[in-house]
């Protein structure tokens, strides 16, 4: 079986002897619709028993008058609870387009695929110690756990000596693993700016574990771009803006991550593209009722407000959402210079 990773690199799973209980519940896609119609149909509610299939509920979703497509993922926990979101495209909503598979036969040699799925099972290992941090300052996932840096050093190798080789598998490959290996190993090359156009590439595939270490690998060269601004890296925000109107809830959460290192340092392109494309599903998830999936989009809220990340912390504290939600749909100009 193909595995790809799709940040964060946590696997989780509820330690309960049970089935878990439904806990917070985060809709996102809603424009016409409202979350407690929606989940009233459906028969969803916090406290309620997690549905055993998520086929059928994303049938029983996409059955509801209005509904293209529904998505529903669980993540682990509050508590004994499980944590559902539920994602919707209505129809007339905002649609986030992918490319077609590619068909090409290009692949990459078996001993590199090895060690990734080596190294995605020492990552898994080094997530339930809690030892799966990363460092992204030199401009490439580094993990702290000294056995997945050997995998990463030799990732570094190849990407270094066989660049176009992981271009054309990442661009034209027809197995999705394969594209999603080397939208990882891609970032390890040390000629960053020669790979920016093929990772914007790769946000629209139309395989969600390739889009995903596409954002990761961005990720890194983006911060890398923040310390060292003498090299000219330039990430382009329009892909990353796109996918926060994604269905697939790993877009809307890793581009949102992406963004907020994107507009660390003023970008008033990238907060005027997501006030112009993204502020209603932005808004969204600064919402949700799970506080460690709302803050990224919160900041971005705020930052397109123009409210410093000072002012933000505070209100974040408090518990006050509202304000920078209220600032960020005040009539539209330009995004004000943020104070950092």
């Amino acid at each position: 079986m193909s595995r790809r990773i799709v940040l964060p690199l946590v696997a989780v799973v509820c330690a309960t002897a049970q089935a878990p209980k439904i806990g917070d519940i985060n809709a996102y896609g809603l424009h016409k619709l409202t979350a407690d119609k929606l989940l009233k149909s459906v028969d969803l509610e916090t406290g309620g028993a997690l549905p055993p299939s998520k086929g059928d509920l994303e049938e029983k979703l996409e059955a509801v008058p209005g509904v293209v497509s529904a998505r529903v993922e669980v993540a682990c926990c509050d508590g004994a609870r499980a944590i559902l979101f539920v994602g919707i495209e209505e129809r007339g909503g905002p649609h986030f387009d992918t490319r077609p598979a590619p068909t090409g036969i290009a692949v990459l040699p078996e001993d590199l695929v090895n060690d990734y799925h080596a190294f995605l099972d020492v990552v898994g290992r080094a997530a339930s110690a809690g030892g799966a941090a990363e460092d992204y300052s030199t401009g490439e996932p580094r993990l702290s756990d000294p056995v997945a840096r050997v995998f990463q050093d030799r990732f570094a190798v190849f990407a270094g000596a066989n660049l176009e080789l992981l271009r054309e598998v990442l661009r034209n490959s027809a197995d999705a693993d394969q594209r999603a290996v080397a939208a990882s190993v891609i970032g390890y090359t040390p000629k960053k700016d020669q790979v920016l156009n093929d990772l914007q590439y790769a946000l629209q595939d139309i395989d969600e574990g390739v889009r995903g270490n596409a954002v990761r690998s961005l990720k890194a060269i983006a911060v890398l771009a923040q310390k060292r601004p003498q090299l000219g890296l330039k990430i382009a925000p329009t892909w990353l803006v796109e996918m926060l109107n994604s269905i697939v809830l790993s877009d809307r959460r890793q581009s949102a991550e992406a963004l907020v290192i994107l507009t660390d340092q003023a970008n008033p392109g990238a907060l005027d593209r997501m006030r112009e494309r993204a502020l209603p599903a932005l808004i969204e998830m600064a919402r949700w009722k799970t506080l460690r999936y709302a803050l990224p989009s919160f900041l971005l809220v705020g930052r397109i407000a123009g409210i410093s990340d000072a002012d933000l912390q505070a209100q974040w504290q408090k518990g006050d959402r509202e304000t920078a939600i209220r600032q960020a749909t005040a009539p539209s100009k330009p995004t004000a210079p943020r104070k950092p």
